[in-house]
């Protein structure tokens, strides 16, 4: 009897390891391969409060029956001591082969085990409904008493630590790993975040010549161009390279009659919902407008991209290194980069809210530098080298001897 006993012990004590570590995913998979045993164990774990009390009463009612059994054997034999030499026994091997074996073997193949166990565990969870109704309104009422947050859902920051511990376990490589970073973030971003700023836009007036579209799209090998009437702030829509081009020349059409309208965007629209936007209107550039319908820039198709995989380089593009390495502890940097990335890089902490290494460094002198301005933050010499139309170009950065260099401007 004490043998079925502690069997059951074990029983109870592996299938509570295994379904609080099994991993639904895995369990799912397993269900759509034709297992109906995981679709059983998944369909237990959708009420998980209610298969965890089965298990506690089960578990609990065999640990005091194999005790009390215990007790009555030893105490027939040994008499007064056969109380605490039971105690002692039946603790030790209750432990060993009831809790800690069972466990550790459940723990190392939690999906096999809760798939074995549950078409016995559905039979006690029908068995045990009573009690289990019982203590499903002990848990209410001590969640009211307690104030208990019921909400289960993962936020942003643990799914971030859950991406980066299955890349640490190899399950995914970096790339996949970063990958499903950026999707996580991608709903957190803005249009403002990645918008391209209208100080970098190239534009067409409306009155312009074909000739000077012809120029336009010979140097900048843009694919669209920007057309506006009057000044930036009225963008008319964007003329498309293929319908400039026609045959073997340009078309004989005035350019007002190929310009397609632009979709319009807010600073603060989210860029899952600016992708929607634009893959509905069946184009590829957004104009960004400010809070008095003046327009801050353009967002396109592949600027939302990129958020999610990484830069796109286009076959006549260069790639760009926002860092270069001038000497052994100086680096030129394009003042055009993200500061979060150059803070990075150059491990320094920073708590502005600059975009841009430009807005930083204007920051720190309250007005629009001039070549050769200069500061000192964070152990770093941050030196102006380029000042164009009041728009800082690049700075020289320079770090004391035997500091470490910038993680991707090291070579």
């Amino acid at each position: 009897m004490m043998a079925v006993c502690l069997a059951l012990s074990a029983y109870f004590s592996a299938t509570e390891t295994a379904f609080s570590s099994a991993n639904t995913t895995r369990l799912r998979a397993m269900a759509e391969k034709g297992s109906r045993n995981a679709a059983l164990a998944c369909r237990l774990l959708e009420k998980y409060d209610r298969l965890l009390s089965t298990i506690l009463i089960g578990n609990n009612i065999v640990n005091i029956a194999t005790a009390s059994i215990g007790t009555v054997l030893f105490v027939r034999h040994y008499g007064e001591a056969g109380a605490t030499i039971s105690t002692v026994v039946v603790t030790v091997v209750v432990l060993i082969f009831g809790e800690i074996s069972p466990k550790s073997i459940a723990k190392d193949c939690a999906e096999k085990c809760a798939a074995l166990s549950a078409p016995i565990l559905q039979v006690l969870i029908w068995v045990l409904t009573p009690l289990n109704a019982m203590f499903a309104l002990w848990k209410k009422l001590l969640s009211r008493v307690f104030r208990l947050n019921g909400d289960s859902k993962m936020s942003q920051e643990e799914l971030l630590l859950l991406v980066d511990e299955v890349q640490q376990e190899g399950s995914i490589d970096r790339d996949e790993g970063e990958l499903l970073k950026n999707a996580i973030g991608f709903s957190e971003q803005t249009a403002e975040d990645i918008l391209i700023h209208r100080v970098d836009l190239t534009a067409l007036p409306i009155t312009a010549a074909k000739e000077e579209a012809a120029e336009l799209f010979t140097r900048t090998k843009y694919s669209r161009l920007l057309v506006y009437e009057g000044s930036i702030d009225h963008i008319l829509g964007t003329i498309h390279r293929k319908d400039f081009y026609v045959g073997c020349g340009v078309t004989e059409k005035p350019l007002a009659d190929i310009v397609m309208p632009p979709v319009f965007a807010l600073e603060s629209e989210p860029i899952r919902q600016l992708l929607k936007k634009l893959q509905q209107a069946k184009t590829h550039v957004a104009v960004v407008l400010d809070e008095y319908g003046g327009t801050c820039g353009i967002v396109t198709m592949e600027d939302i991209l990129e958020e999610l995989v990484g830069e796109i380089w286009d076959e006549h593009e260069q790639e760009e290194t926002p860092v270069r390495r001038l000497g052994p502890d100086s680096w030129a940097v394009d003042a055009g980069m993200d500061l979060e990335d150059f803070a990075a890089q150059f491990h320094i902490k920073t708590d502005s809210e600059m975009v841009s290494v430009s807005g930083w460094v204007m920051e720190q002198f309250g007005r629009v530098p001039e070549q050769g301005d200069s500061f000192n933050c964070g152990g770093l010499h941050v030196e102006v080298t380029q000042v164009e139309n009041h728009r800082i170009g690049a700075v020289r950065v320079t770090a004391p001897a035997g500091q470490d260099a910038p993680q991707q401007a090291a070579g």
